[in-house]
């Protein structure tokens, strides 16, 4: 049942709450449900993205992910989650093969979890470097840079010459948003242009994300879902979700219940 002709403000506002509570909303269905046309809702999405309240797609919208924080205060959030994602991801690495470790809070527990396998390992994140330093059997090369605080990592001309020359056989890239439709994002135009310079290099190109940035969207491509080799979730993530990307090719792992 279509509910009466609601002002622009209260369109906005439930908009926001459906997709908080639902994730994806859809246009066809918003205009059904507000009794308003198409093109309404339409102006409606462009203006929400415009304010950085979602992520515009093909026939309606996404949530942003959650806003990152500092790389410290990232690790210090679910490290029980995080480490389980690890221990499934590190899973697919053989020995000898080159690594390639983009930055953030998961792909450094990751580095942690990584097998006592002779490695190299290749990364622009200062942080995962110095944790691999006492690995004897792991051969570290850290890309230079101008260092990105918010980030911590290695960004900015210098580094993506220097990615330029590396061909990983598995990159374990970093993911704001993580959606089938949208594919990989994040909310940082540099950060995403060196992310897509070293995927579009690696042979094997893998993401672990934690529940909530699924069906979620950040406004800067990284990598379509047909490029992305494996997802890493965690063992409660919504199989719906999931099939989505097993529809593109993805593989698909499952990290251990708690």
């Amino acid at each position: 049942m279509s509910i009466p002709t609601l002002l622009l403000q209260e369109r906005h506002a439930l908009i926001q709450q459906r997709l908080l509570a639902e994730g994806r909303v859809l246009a066809l269905d918003l205009a059904a449900q507000l009794n308003v046309s198409e093109d309404t809702i339409r102006r409606d999405l462009r203006d929400l993205a415009a304010a950085g309240l979602c992520k515009r797609v093909y026939g309606g919208a996404l949530p942003l992910p959650p806003l990152p924080g500092t790389l410290n205060q990232r690790r210090g959030e679910a490290p029980d989650r995080k480490w389980r994602l690890a221990r499934a991801a590190v899973s697919l690495v053989r020995a000898d093969s080159v690594l390639f470790f983009d930055a953030g809070s998961t792909n450094l527990a990751i580095a942690e979890a990584l097998p006592d396998l002779p490695l190299t390992v290749v990364t622009n994140a200062p942080a995962i470097a110095i944790v691999l330093l006492e690995r004897a059997n792991i051969e570290v090369v850290l890309i230079g840079g101008r260092i990105d605080r918010g980030a911590g990592a290695c960004l900015g001309a210098k580094s993506l010459r220097d990615a330029e020359l590396i061909r990983a056989d598995l990159c374990f890239l970093g993911a704001c948003g993580v959606d089938a439709e949208a594919g990989i994002t994040a909310f940082s135009y540099e950060e995403a242009e060196f992310k897509r310079a070293v995927a579009s290099l690696s042979k094997a190109v893998l993401v672990a994300a934690t529940s909530e940035k699924l069906a979620t969207a950040a406004p800067f491509s990284v990598l379509p879902t047909a490029r992305l080799s494996h997802l890493v979730a965690e063992h409660d993530a919504d199989p719906a979700l999931l099939e989505a990307f097993r529809r593109e090719g993805v593989q698909i792992l499952r990290a251990a219940a708690a």
